[in-house]
């Protein structure tokens, strides 16, 4: 394919590298005179393992050259890779400035290019840029239209500094954010055999992901060094302690406990939280990450609550009382705090779980009930059936299996509130459905 690699930064000096080295024929483009000579002479203008080789070897082969006007690059161009940077406005707000000048240039070639032409953004913006801002941008420069004149994809890049062309080569997964499948189908041939499994989604989504990566790379990094501040306080070998947390794959880096859901609850996760931020405060230790843990659950929770109050119905059914589902567990059960509310509040409000007995109930999960939620045995249903149809708002507090196609129950003018994107959308045939984070 003939690609236009639009930004010899980091990012596009790879990405023209690794994709020459791959048989495309590359044109990079950039207004520093330096960063094309250097591309020019088969040298690289930054210093990254292997990259140099790559280079070098794009030149001699005749698949790689560079240019500081995009106008002579666009003629005959399959693709167009805009790697032109996003940097922060004073506000913390992204700049997409440079990025929109850049388009801009390569609209007014696109009528020039002879061939469909798509366009795909690899710079990180937010979700919204690509079909908000910058495809508009396209037309207007083109007096063309997106979609069907030519294509315009976002392309998310996770190429590390140090390791980037092991990461371009590596990847294990190649994400294609597309509205069209011409599009779509132009990026897939250019990553034929490299960059893992390759995934087509909406460009949003595709947006979104790596601000989702990023943030999450950070949040690791300040959890770790939280856990080693803490660690050496309580003079215990933090590299030990996190490399045995690393080798537990199925619930520490996992997809365990990543998916949206409801707030955790239960006997462990808040005590412990509990503890381990008293023992940081004993020490005079400041760990924000750890200490606002258990505030972001309180703000999930009281989202749930809000929820329900805006649909402005005072009659509601909850569905799974326990913290897990499977289980008659109800200490710090997050639900058990929705209810608490709504019921200070006036509601009127019926409960249902499929493994709560109360002439069951031992230990300190009887006496939890006993203390804290001493509304239950009036509420409480042994049918699932009398709670929702007794109902005007339908709430899944847990995802017992029993739950999963309850939607089949609702009657029309009934609401569904499903708290843990455990209900079958598709048994809904009446009502309305409100997810809690989806």
């Amino acid at each position: 394919m003939r690609v236009v690699v639009v930004g010899l930064g980091y990012v596009g000096t790879v990405c023209s590298a690794c994709l020459a080295s791959r048989g495309h024929q590359i044109v990079g483009v950039d207004t520093s005179e330096f960063k094309v000579s250097c591309i020019e002479r088969g040298e690289s203008p930054i210093v990254e393992n292997g990259l140099a080789e790559l280079i070098a070897e794009g030149r001699r082969a005749g698949r790689l050259r560079a240019t500081t006007r995009i106008a002579e690059a666009m003629p005959g161009a399959d693709i167009v890779l805009l790697c032109v940077g996003t940097p922060s406005a004073e506000d913390g707000s992204l700049n997409l400035e440079h990025v929109k000048r850049a388009a801009a240039e390569v609209g007014a070639g696109l009528p020039h290019s002879g061939v469909y032409t798509t366009v795909v953004m690899r710079s990180t913006m937010l979700p919204g840029s690509v079909e908000g801002e910058l495809q508009p941008v396209l037309e207007r420069a083109s007096g063309r239209s997106a979609g069907s004149d030519f294509g315009v994809a976002y392309n998310p890049e996770f190429l590390r500094e140090g390791t980037a062309v092991g990461d371009f080569f590596g990847a294990e997964i190649t994400v294609i954010g597309a509205a069209e499948p011409r599009g779509a189908d132009a990026v897939r041939r250019l990553y034929d055999g490299i960059g893992g499994e390759i995934v087509v989604t909406s460009i949003r989504s595709a947006e979104m992901l790596k601000y989702v990566n990023n943030t999450f790379h950070a949040l690791k990094v300040s959890f770790a060094n939280e856990i080693g501040r803490l660690c050496k306080r309580e003079r215990i070998d933090s590299y030990e302690v996190m490399e045995l947390f690393c080798r537990d794959t199925r619930l520490n880096l996992g997809r365990n406990y990543l998916m949206p859901g409801f707030a955790f609850g239960g006997s462990c996760l808040p005590k412990d939280l509990r503890a381990l931020n008293s023992r940081g405060r004993a020490h005079g230790l400041d760990l924000p990450v750890i200490a606002a843990v258990m505030r972001s659950n309180q703000q999930h929770v009281d989202e749930a609550i809000h929820l329900i109050e805006r649909l402005r119905r005072r009659r509601v059914g909850v569905l799974g009382l326990s913290f897990k589902a499977g289980t008659d567990d109800l200490r710090e059960s997050p639900i058990l705090r929705v209810v608490g509310t709504l019921v200070g509040k006036g509601y009127s409000v019926l409960l249902h779980d499929p493994h709560i007995d109360l002439d069951r109930l031992l230990g300190a999960n009887r006496r939890f009930v006993e203390d804290e939620v001493s509304y239950l045995p009036e509420r409480l249903r042994a049918e699932m059936r009398d709670v929702v149809e007794q109902s005007e708002i339908v709430v899944v507090g847990n995802r017992s299996k029993e739950y999963r196609a309850v939607g089949a129950l609702l009657q029309p003018g009934q609401v569904l509130v499903d708290l843990v994107h455990g209900v079958d959308r598709a048994s809904l045939v009446h009502g309305e459905y409100h997810g809690l984070a989806w």
